[in-house]
């Protein structure tokens, strides 16, 4: 009679399973007479607990093994949750033997009691090596013993642990991982001990079909790994395709929750190696960039992941090349460009129809990608995006429009380059900017450029060689307050992004080199991020380099030749501010993109600025003459905007509307705090009602 109990329910592939555990059973059973017949007291409670003299003696005088009969089962089916194991692992029937003897215990408490018995110790209650090379028919010293050595495929691949490395080889004891277990029984769950560590990779549904069958070909190819180096494209997007093309699944391991337990991670790789080899999956890691910094450090990451997932099919990913020192095996490299215009539409439809998006949202979805085109995403952001997208929308009772999209956009982006420079959303668009038309047209062609970057440099390679970047770099020159900085926000917003305002006190240090450290982190940022970023007063940095006659001038000239080459590589969009366009080095204005001239208003203009700062709702009252204002007080629109707030105040405190005496007093506080002289030419009938102001 058999008392193993098998689930209710079963299918063809787990049978062969309880099939093979019923023979595990009845060698036990034979073993368990066989122990019986030769113990003159079976039955003393104390069996196990010690050794008698005549015990002793029968060792002595007995050979040792149970004799207990081979057996030759039937192959195992191909489909049926052993025969996987046995391919994926490399498994002979006498290694499943050995793994189903070590899982017993695992299935069924009884098996417990009769190891502890066959081990002739109560405390030892699962199977040691001699024990199980006994239950499988094999004498102790036969050379098939070395199938459970360390690199053995059961032991090498983690199915099968020895344990009690302190005692006799023999003596050791087998043990089952509980996630082995769990996959023999059905469990789909991944290995707990790989929580927060796991990432997802969706499968770029735009990739190209040929650079998918080659990333494919290539992870078969060799035991090395497939790097993918990241240009702007969806690196882990095209591993998960590839993946999918040969037949596996995928292991996503995020880098960055890596590097975060560094202390595990050789353990940990063990483990993600098990996980991917019992579940048929290649793994993808990356960014490898995400890694310990410290060449050793990377290094040493690296070289324990590969190591570990030696034989399974593996990708990498960064914006980094890879370094020979960081793996044994050289990897096939494969850079993966952004998106065209039109693959960036397609992946926006796809994202959007599994965001849940009614079918306008996804026919309008080439206008919605035109919305955020200037944007630099990888797969899961943009899939994140289109998620919020649709959500707010959705809370809103509306199809997804170009600002949800710009709003989620913009809610990607990390908060390091935060740390490193004033974050400002912007609040202003073009109706809100009073300028001549030529600074007007720059301003459009800046945004331009932004938007259609990764078309004019990426595809048609229009700034090739050189290890130039795809970024936009413009220059906003004029006199302090003709609106330079918010015509750069005003820029972002157009785009759709952020503005991040460099603070020049956090970047230029008095100590060698540090400057340069801190502007490659803000680059560094700047590139991952998708924002405007705004050096103002660039000048301070970006200034003419000088003839060298001292040790300052040599450093000074330096740092201006680091940020020469700096802004060649880089793939973001900048903005640099001057007052003074002469003090810029000739270096950096060849490199500049757009230049775009902001010179003091004219009257229009100034009337046109007095309009739009005093606004619709503050009161006015019949005198106030916003046309002498404007023709006779020069000011640039800064100023124009510091008077309107000071006349308002003025009013508040008055609780009357406000009236031009109140405009003129603001314009003479602001006179003052420039420096320049209040004369009658200009203040006219009104400047007897202010000389006291």
């Amino acid at each position: 009679m058999t008392y193993l109990e098998e689930p209710t329910v079963t299918d063809a592939g787990a049978e062969s399973l309880w099939g093979r555990l019923r023979l595990v059973e009845e060698r036990v059973r034979f073993a368990v007479a066989a122990r019986r017949s030769v113990d003159p007291d079976p039955d003393d409670p104390y069996r196990g607990q010690y050794l008698s003299p005549e015990a002793a003696q029968r060792i002595l005088d007995e050979p040792g093994g149970l004799q207990v009969p081979g057996h030759d089962p039937d192959p195992l089916p191909p489909d049926s949750v052993l025969g996987t194991l046995a391919a994926r692992f490399g498994l002979s029937p006498l290694d499943i033997d050995l793994l189903l003897i070590a899982l017993a215990p695992d299935l069924d408490a009884r098996f417990e009691r009769l190891y502890g018995y066959l081990n002739d110790d109560l405390t030892r209650r699962r199977p040691t090596v001699g024990l199980a090379l006994e239950l499988c028919a094999l004498a102790s010293a036969s050379p098939v013993r070395f199938r459970l050595s360390p690199g053995a495929p059961l032991v090498a691949g983690g199915l099968l642990e020895v344990t009690e490395p302190e005692r006799p080889p023999l003596s050791r004891v087998l043990v089952v991982p509980d996630r082995v277990t769990g996959y023999l029984l059905g469990d789909t769950e991944p290995d707990a001990r790989l929580a927060g560590v796991l990432g997802t990779a969706a499968q770029d549904p735009t990739a190209e079909a040929d650079e998918v069958r080659w990333a494919a070909r290539a992870a078969r190819s060799g035991p090395g790994p497939v790097h993918l180096l990241d240009r702007g494209g969806d690196a882990p997007g095209l591993a998960a395709a590839a993946l999918r093309t040969a037949g596996l699944g995928t292991l996503v391991l995020d880098a960055a929750a890596l590097a975060r337990r560094s202390a595990d991670l050789p353990a940990l790789a063990r483990v993600a190696a098990l996980e991917a080899r019992l579940t048929g999956a290649g793994v993808i890691i990356g960014p490898l960039e995400e890694l310990p910094p410290a060449p050793a450090e990377r290094a040493r990451s690296t070289g324990e992941l590969c190591a570990a997932l030696r034989g399974i099919p593996l990708f990498t990913h960064g914006t980094e090349g890879w370094d020979p020192a960081w793996a044994a095996d050289t990897p096939a490299v494969l850079p993966v460009a952004p998106p065209s215009p039109a693959r960036q539409a397609a992946r926006w439809r796809h994202a959007l129809a599994l965001a849940g998006a009614d079918g306008s949202a996804r026919g309008e979805a080439d206008a919605l990608a035109e919305a955020v085109a200037a944007h630099r995403l990888d797969g899961g952001q943009l899939r994140r995006a289109a998620s919020a997208a649709v959500r707010t929308a959705g809370l809103a009772g509306r199809p997804v429009s170009p600002d949800d999209l710009r709003a989620a956009v913009r809610a990607q982006n990390g908060a390091g380059l935060a740390r490193l420079a004033r974050r400002v959303e912007p609040g202003v668009g073009w109706d809100d900017l009073v300028l001549p038309p030529p600074t007007r047209r720059r301003l459009r062609e800046l945004a331009v450029r932004a938007r259609h970057r990764e078309q004019v440099l990426g595809q048609w390679r229009m700034r090739p060689g050189g290890g130039r970047g795809r970024g936009v770099i413009a220059l906003f020159a004029g006199e302090s307050g003709t609106g330079k900085t918010m015509s750069a926000e005003v820029v972002a917003a157009d785009l759709g992004m952020d503005l991040y305002v460099v603070d020049l006190s956090t970047v230029v240090d008095k100590y060698v080199g540090e400057t340069e450290k801190n502007l490659e982190r803000i680059f560094t940022e700047a590139s991952a991020v998708n924002a405007v970023l705004l050096f103002d007063e660039a000048d301070a940095i970006f200034g003419k380099r000088a003839e060298v006659k001292d040790a300052h001038d040599r450093h000074a000239n330096i740092e201006s030749a680091y940020l020469l080459q700096r802004m060649e590589s880089f793939d973001g969009i900048a903005v640099l501010t001057t007052n003074l366009r002469a003090n810029l080095d000739e270096a950096f204005t060849r490199r500049i993109d757009v230049v775009a001239e902001f010179p003091v208003p004219d009257a229009a203009q100034r009337l046109a600025l007095w309009e739009r700062c005093l606004g619709e709702l503050l009161p006015r009252a019949a005198d106030l003459d916003l046309g002498f204002c404007a023709d006779r007080f020069e000011l640039a629109g800064g100023s124009i905007r510091a008077c309107a707030v000071t006349a308002a105040y003025l009013a508040a405190e008055s609780g009357e509307p406000l009236a031009m005496r109140q405009l003129v007093a603001a314009v003479v506080q602001e006179y003052r705090k420039l420096g320049r002289l209040v004369l009658e030419s200009e203040f006219g009938p009104y400047l007897a009602d202010v000389v006291d102001a």
